[in-house]
């Protein structure tokens, strides 16, 4: 079934979504609280990380405005469920870090259904290629790396985490892994960390069919319309992978793995945290009740407040800052 011959009830309910959050980022941009000089940092847009000429192959960097550093570095993948958003919707996510002494690379990649797995996962490893090469030009130290991203950027920055620990066939998986890229952390914003399988979490509580349709629209949109080799979802359901048990070649880096109790994809955070930790792998998470999917993007929220100083806290202690 293709995006067009969808029910009315999956069209309706997808164009409400794909609006709200668009015209929510982008207007929350225009207020005087958004403007980087604001919080001490300056930015630099549009920088191509591959000669592709496609604007998806563009990111934005964001570090603070005063001092050359060396500062530790942030690859920021967005969310938006591989389909909608960009790295212009997330400002917010590069003033965050940015403000609190981080160079912050902000990415784009390609968005489905026009481009299916595995492009967002070649495109942000290539993304991430040209980070490690090219950070030192903005005051970033490479060797200080932070992997980030929600929801869909989860799943991405933990496929990368991969990436960098497991030695792979694919050529793009095979280019982290041979540039010897050793992330410092990760950090897992309410991850939906498999995207096959979408009626698993109707299957475990029931959800009210508005969700369940948000979540289905993601899988048929992501994944490939003909069969997969096994193996060949790897890195589209980085939790399954990972709950196979094999030992890395290289160790994979700290976690911290954070979402609301009230979102539902929630049990996906649990069950990373299960097979990291199976694996012999540092891994933190935190559960804040009641709150929903990406609420750590509303940082007046309680919940929110709490996430980034506990994460902060978390990244202070593994890049060893004071």
């Amino acid at each position: 079934m293709t995006p067009s011959s969808d029910p009315l009830r999956v069209r309706v309910g997808r164009a409400v979504v794909d609006a709200a959050w668009t015209v929510l980022s982008h207007g929350w941009r225009k207020l005087p609280h958004a403007k980087p000089e604001r919080h001490g940092v300056s930015c630099d847009y549009d920088i191509p990380y591959m000669a592709s000429g496609n604007p998806k192959h563009l990111l934005d960097v964001y570090k603070p405005a005063q001092g050359s550093g060396p500062w530790p570095v942030v690859m920021y993948i967005h969310g938006g469920g591989f389909r909608i958003l960009s790295k212009d919707s997330h400002w917010g996510m590069g003033l965050a870090y940015a403000k609190r002494g981080y160079v912050v690379f902000l990415v784009n990649y390609r968005l489905a259904p026009k481009h299916r797995y595995p492009a967002a996962v070649q495109d942000v490893a290539a993304a991430l290629n040209w980070i490690v090469e090219h950070a030192h030009e903005y005051g970033g130290d490479a060797s200080r790396l932070v992997l980030a991203g929600e929801s869909a950027g989860a799943n991405l920055a933990t496929s990368l985490a991969i990436m960098t620990s497991y030695r792979r066939d694919e050529p793009f998986a095979k280019s982290v892994f041979d540039a010897n890229i050793r992330p410092r952390a990760v950090i897992a914003k309410c991850g939906l960390h498999q995207v096959s399988d979408p009626l698993r979490f109707s299957r475990r509580r029931r959800l009210p069919v508005f969700l369940q349709d948000r979540i289905v629209e993601v899988s048929k949109s992501y994944l490939p319309r003909e069969p997969v080799a096994e193996g060949g979802l790897d890195l589209a359901d980085p939790v399954v992978f990972l709950e196979r048990g094999i030992r890395p070649d290289r160790p994979l880096p700290p976690f911290f793995s954070s979402v609301g109790t009230a979102d539902p994809v929630l049990d996906d955070t649990r069950r990373l945290h299960a097979a990291l930790e199976k694996l012999g792998t540092r891994s933190e998470a935190r559960y804040y009740r009641g709150d929903i999917h990406a609420f750590q993007a509303m940082h007046f929220l309680p919940n929110a407040k709490k996430y980034w100083k506990e994460m902060h806290g978390f990244l202070n202690e593994v890049l060893e800052r004071s």
